[in-house]
């Protein structure tokens, strides 16, 4: 008797292909429902619809095509049990060997602007995931292939076993099944957590927390040569059945990417984000080991690099370059005058593809969409992980209260709004100097405060007379306001909730400088 295969795809990618081979190279009878069955028969392939096979109509709208007796029956029977072929045989089953299921498009559905629940739910395979699960579970008689990538594949194990797969191939393919299927329950689940049954509204006990069971799967896009050192394994993964974030980001050119390059990505990303609303100026990041080392806004997105390389140029030595333009000649000219292991743009026009060539190691990254980042960041802690909801709360000003005898202009809040928002992005212990919509002085990632305060200080040097100086934790002690003041400094920003906050405030009035309080801090470890 000829095998048999049950065709039955959404995405129908290679399919006529794959049924063409299995029928006329291997002789294999076709049942298929629905679409499926319609686009065989279109190319001229002999196939069994599932309702004439099982002898029942598809059902409550195609709700219900494949869950039958026939069909399951014939997918999870054990040839090698007497008692399983003889069920077969009373019910005049044939036994499935090969099973070809993908599943509705949920999470496409689920990523088109203002779907509804209801579409959203209608997007659920059952008949689907219990085909597959079925044929994985007797992966010992039946392959089960659920993605077009496996077609080619398969095709080849059948020309070198004499038409059948190996018991390998299909444990394999069994593995592949259940990795599927996990990930589509995963997201089903995880939209479901975001929807309420009443109104289309957020449910309340969800609201402003996270869910009791955290859903973290992946689907390895890139073996990385290592992770932050040679002798460390690492592979990077994309979230979600559609490309995402750096996922979706086009490369123009230059070497593969590192772990180490992508961490230092996305810590450019998401400093060059808080600049990146339309009505905000031309605007450059360089980051080195996560760390803003120079940032800057400018009257075009040259000067926005150059200030931002000025500001510590031999720590932009191979840093990571974000703009929040797409990249000009001009820009791209700038560029190229030293090395730089990454730039990434929303953009980048023609002839600054052709100036940036010449520097072939360098890896130019087009990502249109700068500010979509995750929701959540997680950690790994032995047994277990951290997550927490991203620090992307928007910055608003009209919170900020000045506490100190003297009053800040207006081109004094622009610069400390500047500089709140770069000190977000710094390691903690952050102190951000920054003066005319520039960084001149970084300190991150301090054991103290102090410390952190001296080192941008240092590096800010005599620039630091009439600068600005960020925070983003409170002072607890007086004495980092006293030594901003010596340096020049005339504006500070920091968060508060110090129980001496009083200290410092007496200190900067005392030393007339104007001091704000945010009222937010930004830790980041």
């Amino acid at each position: 008797m000829a095998q048999l295969a049950l065709l039955s795809v959404s995405d129908k990618t290679g399919l006529i292909e794959l049924a063409h081979s299995l029928v006329a190279e291997f002789g294999f009878d076709l049942i298929s429902s629905g679409g499926t069955a319609q686009a065989l028969k279109a190319a001229g392939l002999p196939v069994t619809k599932v309702s004439d096979y099982t002898g029942s109509p598809e059902i409550l709208g195609g709700r219900v095509k494949t869950l039958h007796p026939r069909v399951h029956g014939g997918i999870l029977a054990r040839r090698d049990v007497p008692e399983d072929v003889a069920d077969l045989d009373a019910q005049k089953i044939r036994p499935i060997d090969l099973v070809v299921v993908n599943l509705y498009p949920f999470e496409q559905t689920i990523a088109k602007p203002n779907v509804s629940l209801t579409e959203a739910i209608e997007q659920i395979d059952i008949g689907g995931p219990a085909m597959i699960r079925a044929s994985a579970k007797n992966h010992a008689h039946v392959t089960i292939l659920c993605s077009a990538t496996q077609y080619n594949d398969y095709l080849e194990e059948l020309r070198q076993n004499n038409g059948t797969a190996s018991p390998f191939f299909r444990q394999k393919a069994a593995l592949k099944a259940f990795q599927h299927t996990a990930n589509y329950d995963r997201a089903i689940a995880a939209y479901l957590e975001e929807q309420s049954v009443v109104s289309g509204q957020r449910s309340a006990e969800l609201a402003g927390s996270l869910p009791e069971t955290f859903k973290l799967v992946g689907t390895q896009l890139q073996a990385l040569r290592y992770g932050e050192n040679p002798h460390q394994p690492a592979a990077w993964y994309q979230t979600g059945a559609i490309a995402t974030g750096w996922a979706a980001a086009t490369k123009l050119q230059g070497k593969e990417l590192s772990y180490n390059n992508l961490v230092d990505l996305e810590g450019a990303r998401q400093i060059i984000a808080e600049f990146s609303d339309p009505s905000s100026d031309p605007a450059a990041a360089i980051v080195k080991h996560t760390n803003p080392c120079g940032a800057a806004l400018g009257a075009t997105l040259a000067e926005a690099y150059q200030k931002a390389f000025d500001a510590d140029s031999t720590s932009a030595f191979g840093g990571i370059v974000a703009l929040n333009r797409p990249i000009d000649a001009d820009t791209a000219i700038a560029l190229s005058k030293t090395f730089l292991e990454c730039v990434v743009a929303p953009g980048c026009e023609t002839d600054a593809a052709t100036i940036l060539s010449a520097k072939k190691n360098l890896r130019v990254l087009v990502l249109p969409d700068l500010t979509s980042g995750p929701k959540e960041t997680v950690k790994a802690i032995a047994g277990g992980f951290l997550t927490q909801t991203s620090d992307d709360r928007a910055v608003d000003p009209t919170q900020w209260k000045v506490v100190t005898e003297k009053q800040p202009t207006d081109a004094q809040l622009e610069e400390l709004l500047f500089a709140w928002k770069l000190c977000k992005h710094a390691k903690s212990n952050a102190i951000v100097v920054t003066r005319d919509r520039a960084t001149l002085g970084v300190g991150a990632g301090q054991m103290n405060r102090v410390g952190s305060v001296k080192i941008a200080l240092e590096q800010a040097g005599d620039r630091a007379q009439g600068a600005v100086l960020a925070s983003d934790g409170f002072f607890p002690f007086d004495d980092s306001v006293r030594t901003a003041a010596a340096a020049g400094i005339s504006t500070i920003v920091q968060p508060g909730g110090s129980l001496r906050d009083q200290d410092s405030i007496n200190a900067a009035n005392e030393l007339g400088i104007v001091m704000v309080l945010t009222g937010l801090r930004h830790f980041l470890h």
